[in-house]
């Protein structure tokens, strides 16, 4: 490959090494070289939301970040989130159980600006949820339910 490099990451708990164009995005090496098609790509310009991954526990937008970038570093996708055997995670569940996801679109990077939310903060705020999401759209509207789902979700997993 022509202007690639060999990178290794840490993807979903999985170490990969991956050859890669320095100039694909890793929206673009999760989608075609590693079958990871939970992550959207919708806008191309850092608007949406619909790409967003965990990137070293911070949630980014995986259309604008090089793959190259990631060389040694940890990337959840929304994939990541269920168990091993493919049981949903309690945050997953509860998009569901609220009728959060509608279309589906926006839900991975809804999902993962939430679980990012949680991992830093389990006992969120109606506030706390807004701001975590203000970098996700959903064209359904489906805001509500989608803080609600989170709230459950939250007070669910509290020990």
């Amino acid at each position: 490959m022509s202007g690639s490099l060999v990178i290794e990451v840490n993807v979903n708990g999985l170490l990969r090494s991956l050859e890669v164009a320095v100039n694909h995005t890793l929206l673009d090496v999760l989608r075609d070289q590693l079958g990871l098609t939970g992550t959207k790509e919708c806008c191309v310009v850092g608007e949406c939301g619909a790409c967003s991954v965990i990137v070293n526990g911070r949630p980014m937008n995986s259309c604008l970040m090089l793959a190259v970038e990631v060389d040694g570093g940890e990337v959840t996708t929304v994939e990541g989130l269920a168990s091993p055997d493919g049981s949903l995670s309690r945050l997953q569940q509860s998009f569901l159980d609220e009728g959060a996801a509608q279309c589906g679109f926006c839900i991975p990077g809804q999902l993962i600006a939430a679980q990012a939310l949680l991992n830093r903060n389990p006992h969120p705020t109606v506030d706390d949820v807004h701001e975590a999401l203000a970098g996700n759209l959903c064209r359904c509207a489906g805001y509500h339910q989608i803080t609600a789902a989170i709230l459950a979700a939250a007070e669910e997993m509290t020990p």
